[in-house]
Parts: structure tokens; C-alpha cells; sequence
């Protein structure tokens, strides 16, 4: 039952990126396609800003100090995650996403949590990076024969 927690937060989390991809392939008309990217950040900093304190408290001096190197990469991250999709989606359409999602898995399951973290993963795990890394194969045999 504790999985369903994980569950839901995926499902609001993949609910978020649906209508994110929907407002960057609909921005995809103007000059330059990454003042929406842009836009779209500014509302979500005024959004996440006064949420802030809604979720525990904190002394933010002390967690700035201790964890500035976190906050600067995550900001590049999320640059380099809203410019990648806002090229992705505006040249390529938003069903290439299952490229994004799938090797997402990949680099995030394997590289981010077995290596960097040190996360275990069972035969079950294993067998879902095979099966994604299959989607991803699978997806181009797809696209290509569309042509």
C-alpha cells in the first residue's frame, strides 16, 4: 500500500508534463518558441515561491549555504530539461516523448540511482530498463517506417 503514494505523485507528476508539452507545442508558433519556456518558469516561481513554507519549516540561510552547488545545477537542469522538451515537442511533435520518457529510465534509474546513489535494484528493475530500452528501439523502427 506505501507504493500507491509513489504512484499517485508519478501520476500528478506525468498529469504536469502532459500539459506542460501541450503549452510549449502550442507556443510553437511564435519567433522564438523559448519565451514560453521562459514564461512558463516565471509562473511556476511565482507558484512554488509562497509554497515554500507550506511544506516544513527551514532556515533558508543555512540551506542556501549548505546547498548552493544543488540549486545551481538544478537550475542549469531544468534549463537544459525545458529547452530540450521545448525543441522536442515544437520540431518533432509531443508523441516523440516516449523517446524522452524512456531513456529518462535509463539515465535516471541506472545512472542517477544505482551508480550515483547507490540505490539497489532487483532482477525487476533490470528487466524494466530492457524493456524500455526494447520501447525505444521499438519507437524508431516505428517512426521510421511513417516515412
Amino acid at each position: 500500500m506505501r507504493y500507491l503514494g509513489a504512484i499517485f505523485f508519478a501520476v500528478l507528476a506525468s498529469a504536469g508534463n502532459a500539459m506542460f508539452a501541450a503549452s510549449q507545442k502550442k507556443a510553437a508558433s511564435m519567433t522564438n518558441p523559448f519565451l514560453a519556456v521562459a514564461a512558463a518558469s516565471v509562473v511556476c516561481a511565482i507558484i512554488m515561491i509562497p509554497a515554500v513554507p507550506l511544506f516544513g519549516k527551514e532556515n533558508y540561510a543555512l540551506a542556501f549555504k549548505n546547498n548552493w552547488p544543488w540549486f545551481i545545477m538544478g537550475g542549469c537542469a531544468l534549463f537544459i530539461t525545458d529547452m530540450a522538451f521545448n525543441l522536442l515537442y515544437t520540431r518533432y511533435g509531443a508523441s516523440q516523448y516516449v523517446l524522452y520518457a524512456v531513456i529518462s529510465i535509463v539515465t535516471t534509474s541506472l545512472i542517477v540511482g544505482a551508480l550515483i546513489f547507490r540505490e539497489r535494484l532487483t532482477g525487476f528493475h533490470w528487466a524494466a530498463v530492457g524493456t524500455a530500452i526494447a520501447t525505444v528501439i521499438l519507437f524508431s523502427i516505428g517512426q521510421a517506417r511513417l516515412k
